[in-house]
């Protein structure tokens, strides 16, 4: 103990020292421990070209991937070596000039760690002075900000998606104040209203109660409302445009308050519904008119034909029915759009009145199919043949549609009363059957209906007659084409296709589903599709293929019938199957037509659980402020814009804009018609989800579409 010192004063000196000895070497302790467990890096560096560093704490190797060790005096790398190159003279620069103000430093940048992985970083310091004022060295703390970064880049690229739906919106899109100015909107509004601008709207509409609505209580029951509710939806109203045509808008807004409660101002959308609320007046008319012509439809022109007989048959007369169907007008739509197709109808309309007396009638069937009647004849044919001779001079006349200018031609065919038929079901359908052989005699020509009609003729009426039993001499079979996901490269799921087996041997579907669709069979042999592949989904689902889908195909006469909800409920419970693994597929054309009554049967099919799909996207018509209103779960792009894809720009540039529609409505994209692998790679790249095509198989039996299943599963 001779150590110890003996003197009370010593002793107390001696422990003192110790005592402080140890509360310096725990302090150090606690102040690595503290160090450790921080994320980032602390470190202590001189200002030199490398920012040489003389101390780093141990969260450098998670920042970096580099120990203390590596980065201590550059012992294997310096901390100007991992600074991104592209950052380095920006930081540097930054740092030098907040020394300069002595001042602390703060600054964003890359590194590049020890794996070659690229980070953000953020780093905050400050310089370490001596007495004098001179620098000593640098000190700070660097942070990895990479998952912030790459949230922030992300919120950027929302808030550009959301401006451009903002900005490319059909609807119109507002802001005003409480007292009924305007303060922000996109174009659409703009536009609606029949103003050049935005900026032009908002100078010109000071009071909108006043100067935008016909009706000025309309702006005090839209406070009203809006007051007692907290918002108002599907508003109507009538409305002055810039050069003071009136119009229906609709309007869905609410009230924006501050924290205590008190309105700010009002914001909402505005869609102009002025073909509907025409649509809504006029419909007692289209009950038995056309919509596009104008002229009678079926129903007016049946219960015409019906009074022309039965005058007929009292007075002796003969009547004419003719059927007249333009040459190549699915070339016109395909081409050239449905808007140019209908200008086409809409002047052959037009065209076909002015061929016929006040007492004859000319009718649209739908499409590019008119039927006339020509009653008070005589028994010479003379009458009629004169009537059809100036109709094929007068359609074929070119005519102007948008910037086109065409050249048309039609077929027609004739029955005549009472000779061909004496009720109005058979000389519509020998009108019909003339005409097809017009049309097989080489278009733009006339043919009276004869019991020696050709082959082609005839086989037409066979074929309509072996499609009524079809269904009960289970003729036909399906096959599956399998969907392969992208991501992971299984099958997700089949499209089922119809094949026939008539009593001639297999006929095409391009053949005989037409007939089906005009004759009206194409309902009972849909309900046989659907039946068959539930039947089919469900012993695929009893062998656990979840998530696995069969996917339907539905003509818009299925649609027509207002009781397919309930119909296709029926065979879901009948068969069993999980109706998530059943998908409605409905070609584009179908949304274009009456879009409410779509929307509703729509909406029942979604509620039973099923999937729906657009097929065959990018071929029809349908208007983008209905689309997003469909409860759709897929968007399927038609062939015609894949076969392109290799190595084609424009058609990868049209491809990836239907992509990012679908996508911005949360909709899944699935490609039809991949052929080969480059298809196949770009779709891959470009974000498809999902695909089909003879590249992964043909449509195939169950039974091979089993084996498929096996081999994507062993692998």
């Amino acid at each position: 103990m001779d150590h110890f010192p003996e003197h009370p004063a010593g002793a107390y000196s001696f422990l003192k020292s110790l005592s402080d000895r140890h509360l310096e070497r725990d302090q150090k302790r606690l102040l690595a421990t503290l160090l450790d467990q921080l994320d980032g890096m602390v470190y202590r560096c001189r200002n030199d070209a490398q920012w040489t560093m003389e101390f780093v704490s141990v969260g450098c190797l998670a920042l970096t991937g580099y120990s203390p060790s590596d980065l201590l005096l550059n012992n294997r790398v310096s901390y100007d070596d991992i600074t991104h190159p592209e950052d380095r003279e920006r930081v540097r620069a930054e740092i030098q000039s907040a020394i300069a103000m002595r001042r602390r430093f703060e600054i964003e940048y890359r590194i590049l760690r020890a794996d070659g992985m690229q980070r953000w970083v953020f780093e905050r310091g400050s310089g370490i002075y001596h007495a004098d004022g001179t620098l000593e060295a640098l000190q700070g703390f660097v942070d990895d900000i990479t998952e912030r970064k790459a949230n922030e880049h992300a919120l950027r690229d929302a808030e550009n998606r959301y401006r451009d739906i903002v900005e490319n919106a059909a609807e119109g899109i507002f802001q005003t104040t409480i007292e009924g100015r305007y303060i922000k909107g996109n174009p659409a509004l703009a536009r609606i209203y029949g103003y050049d601008s935005l900026a032009e709207l908002t100078a010109a509409l000071a009071d909108i109660g006043s100067q935008l609505y016909v009706d000025g209580r309309r702006r005090a029951e839209f406070i009203r409302i809006i007051r007692q509710c907290g918002s108002v939806t599907n508003f109507e109203s009538q409305v002055y445009r810039k050069d003071g045509t009136v119009i229906w808008i609709s309007e869905n807004a609410r009230e924006v308050r501050d924290v205590s409660g008190n309105p700010l101002y009002y914001e909402g959308t505005v869609e102009d519904i002025t073909e509907r609320k025409t649509y809504e007046r006029r419909l007692a008319h289209q009950a038995t008119h056309d919509t596009l012509t104008g002229l009678p439809n079926r129903a007016l022109f049946v219960d015409r034909l019906g009074q022309a007989l039965s005058l007929a048959e009292r007075n002796g007369s003969q009547v004419a029915v003719a059927f007249l169907d333009l040459d190549n007008f699915k070339y016109i739509n395909d081409s050239l759009g449905h808007q140019t197709g209908d200008e086409v109808i809409c002047t052959t309309a037009q065209r076909l009145q002015g061929c016929l007396r006040d007492s004859d009638t000319v009718s649209r069937l739908g499409g590019d199919e008119f039927v006339l009647l020509l009653q008070g004849l005589n028994a010479d044919n003379g009458q009629v043949t004169a009537t059809l001779s100036r109709i094929l001079a007068e359609v074929s006349r070119p005519l102007q549609a948008g910037q086109h200018e065409l050249n048309m031609t039609c077929s027609l065919g004739i029955s005549l009363y009472p000779q061909d038929g004496r009720d109005v079901d058979t000389l519509l359908k020998h009108a019909d059957a003339a005409m097809y052989q017009a049309k097989h005699v080489g278009r733009n020509n006339f043919q009276f209906f004869t019991a020696s009609l050709n082959q082609r003729a005839r086989d037409r009426l066979d074929l309509e007659h072996s499609l009524r039993q079809a269904v009960e001499r289970e003729e036909f079979i399906l096959h599956y084409q399998p969907k392969i996901d992208l991501r992971s490269g299984g099958i997700v799921g089949a499209e089922s296709l119809i094949r026939w087996k008539g009593p001639r041997g297999l006929v095409p579907p391009a053949r005989f589903i037409p007939v089906a669709e005009e004759t009206g069979s194409i309902e009972g042999i849909g309900e046989w599709v659907l039946e068959s592949a539930c039947r089919q989904a469900r012993l695929w689902q009893a062998r656990g293929l979840n998530p696995f889908t069969v996917a339907v195909n539905f003509s818009p006469r299925q649609f027509s019938n207002s009781r397919l909800p309930q119909r296709v409920e029926s065979i879901l419970q009948r068969t069993g199957v999980d109706p998530r693994m059943i998908e409605i597929e409905i070609t584009e054309s179908c949304l274009a037509q009456e879009p409410d009554k779509f929307i509703s049967t729509l909406t029942a099919l979604k509620s039973i659980g099923l999937q729906l799909s657009i097929d065959d996207f990018g071929t029809g018509y349908s208007s983008m402020a209905y689309l997003k209103s469909f409860p759709l779960d897929r968007l399927k792009v038609d062939r015609t814009f894949v076969r392109g894809l290799s190595g084609n720009p424009r058609d990868q540039a049209i491809f990836r804009a239907i992509l990012a529609l679908g996508h911005n409505l949360g909709l899944r994209v699935v490609a039809e018609g991949v052929e080969t692998s480059e298809q196949y790679y770009f779709l891959r790249d470009a974000g498809c989800d999902e695909v089909q095509g003879y590249f992964f198989s043909m449509p195939v039996p169950a039974a091979d579409l089993d084996l498929l299943l096996e081999e994507r599963r062993s692998r």
